[in-house]
């Protein structure tokens, strides 16, 4: 089925052609600052989030990192600040247990390499790692296994470390790529997630469905057809998969990965021209779910999806 116009828009408009865990990120962090106001920047100033390229949690679970076309956003004890450091426009980003994984573009004037290639970041985002593909490769889809640091990416042309196009992984850190046969998966691929504890299981949300694979990506089965699938990501418990998707409203489900049965719908707050456009988990207090939209809004939720807190709207955070 296909996504509203209004929806298209927004999707073109963040720069998401392949969705995913919410994915773009930044440089240096302002850990140690206090929180700004509501809506605040440590500077006086409003934060707006200008496009949303990703949303993840800090390893404490104490932070909400939301990576934007000019800089971090973070929010954490009910307000928001902006990360210090060059607003750099990270792509791809995406948190494992001790680390975050991006690519992306530096910010203008910083006399850094474009596209960034792959990074990694182990003190939250103050210093980053060049794991390769710099000047070469931009990866807007790019998910990572929370407890293994595997990564995946949608490659879109060739390079130094990648023949051709498709479906790539890494589990040393990039020195090292595998191409994934991805046979079954037809459809253009809107995001990808993978397994928090088995770096072999990985879901990708297409154009025609939910699919999972149990072996690196080689091999597809479709779990959920007749919507099109637009995020995905696991349980942290690594017991269900849950994925969004527009069919006409947006819906936000999890399905059992024991049973793979019937997928269960979630309630949303989400406006009907809008969709979920990446989804995360609270690695501490797991029971916290926080999405965000193509429209650049944010909800939580403390209780697995009962009910939801806005915390920005249209990119608004005030």
């Amino acid at each position: 089925m296909m996504v509203s116009k209004t929806v298209m828009s927004a999707m073109t408009s963040a720069g998401i052609a392949a969705v995913f865990v919410l994915g773009v990120s930044l440089p240096a962090v302002a850990g140690n600052q206090p929180a700004a106001p509501h809506g605040a920047a440590a500077g006086g100033s409003q934060i707006e989030l200008m496009h949303i390229h990703g949303l993840s949690y800090s390893a404490d679970g104490k932070k909400i990192f939301i990576p934007s076309h000019n800089g971090m956003a973070v929010y954490s004890n009910g307000g928001w600040s902006k990360m210090a450091g060059p607003e750099s426009d990270f792509m791809g980003f995406s948190a494992t247990r001790d680390a975050f994984y991006s690519s992306g573009h530096p910010a203008p004037g910083s006399g850094e390499v474009n596209p960034f290639g792959v990074i990694k970041s182990k003190d939250g985002g103050k210093t980053w790692q060049k794991l390769g593909l710099e000047g070469e490769a931009d990866f807007h889809t790019l998910a990572t296994s929370f407890g293994t640091n595997a990564v995946y990416v949608m490659n879109h042309r060739p390079n130094t470390r990648m023949s051709d196009a498709g479906m790539y992984a890494t589990d040393s850190d990039g020195m090292k790529w595998r191409k994934a046969a991805a046979n079954g998966l037809g459809a253009k691929v809107n995001g990808l997630a993978v397994h928090p504890t088995d770096a072999k299981i990985v879901a990708a949300g297409a154009g025609d469905g939910l699919y999972l694979s149990r072996d690196g990506g080689d091999h597809f089965e479709r779990l959920v057809a007749g919507r099109q699938v637009l995020a995905a990501w696991f349980d942290l418990s690594g017991d269900r998969l849950w994925f969004s998707s527009y069919a006409g409203k947006p819906m936000l489900s999890r399905i059992s990965l024991k049973k793979e049965g019937k997928a269960e719908n979630v309630q949303l707050p989400v406006a009907s021209d809008d969709a979920i456009a990446y989804i995360a988990q609270n690695p501490v207090s797991r029971d916290e779910i926080t999405i965000a939209t193509f429209k650049r809004s944010v909800y939580v939720s403390k209780d697995r999806g009962k009910k939801w807190t806005q915390i920005a709207k249209e990119g608004k955070t005030s």
